[in-house]
């Protein structure tokens, strides 16, 4: 049989060593020896002996998500095997984390991560003014994390001279060492008879960068 379809780029290759990679833009191959965290319904394919479990997140995690609708439905996989993770079709990136490393990010753009990732999720200030995006998990130690994007991402740098404003259902992630609030950029009058729709921006402050999406569609509710 003799297709396009059966080019090298899209064979998988036999293992090398355990770990995440990109299968493709779209996709990422996780070899497991153990243990590795991913968000619920991502799986697309596996093979060996692998477990999949609903994941916990512990009671102070798991008290902010029921309260917020926002944060990680994860779950464990566990074993010896290959799996392959995405969503949508969205365009996936693979971030390496040394000790000492921080980075903020959307729960709706965590795809997979190393079980040495710890992650914490955190409320930004003044969250109680708008909606997505403003309940986000901080991600520390040393690992990987994929992470995926709805289009090609843009990261902007910001310093203490040039904060950066973004939409909250734009915002993918940013330096969690950043100092983050909410910017009404709209009078309440302003609000109540319409607006331009861009009333409410995350304001970040400090050294470091954020990135966003090319655009504003609201998240897909987490899953219970």
């Amino acid at each position: 049989m003799r297709s396009d379809l059966f080019a090298s780029e899209n064979m998988v290759q036999p293992p090398t060593a355990p770990g995440m990679v990109l299968q493709n833009p779209k996709a990422v191959k996780y070899v497991v020896n153990g243990e590795c965290y991913a968000r619920q319904g991502s799986m697309i394919a596996f093979r060996g002996n692998l477990r999949f479990e609903k994941q916990g997140q512990g009671v102070g995690n798991f008290l902010k998500r029921a309260v917020t609708g926002e944060g990680l439905a994860l779950m464990a996989v566990r074993g010896q095997g290959e799996a392959w993770f995405a969503h949508e079709a969205a365009n996936c990136f693979i971030i390496d984390f040394v000790p000492g490393d921080t980075l903020t990010v959307n729960g709706r753009n965590v795809l997979c991560f190393d079980a040495g990732l710890g992650y914490e999720i955190k409320v930004v200030k003044g969250a109680g003014m708008a909606g997505g995006g403003l309940f986000n998990s901080v991600f520390t130690g040393q690992g990987r994390l994929a992470v995926i994007c709805e289009g090609d991402p843009i990261v902007i740098p910001v310093s203490p001279q040039a904060p950066v404003f973004v939409d909250t259902d734009a915002v993918v992630g940013w330096s969690a060492h950043l100092a983050s609030s909410l910017h009404r950029s709209q009078s309440v009058g302003s609000m109540i008879r319409g607006g331009s729709g861009e009333a409410v921006q995350l304001r970040l402050e400090g050294d470091g960068f954020v990135i966003v999406r090319p655009s504003e569609a609201k998240p897909v509710p987490a899953s219970n």
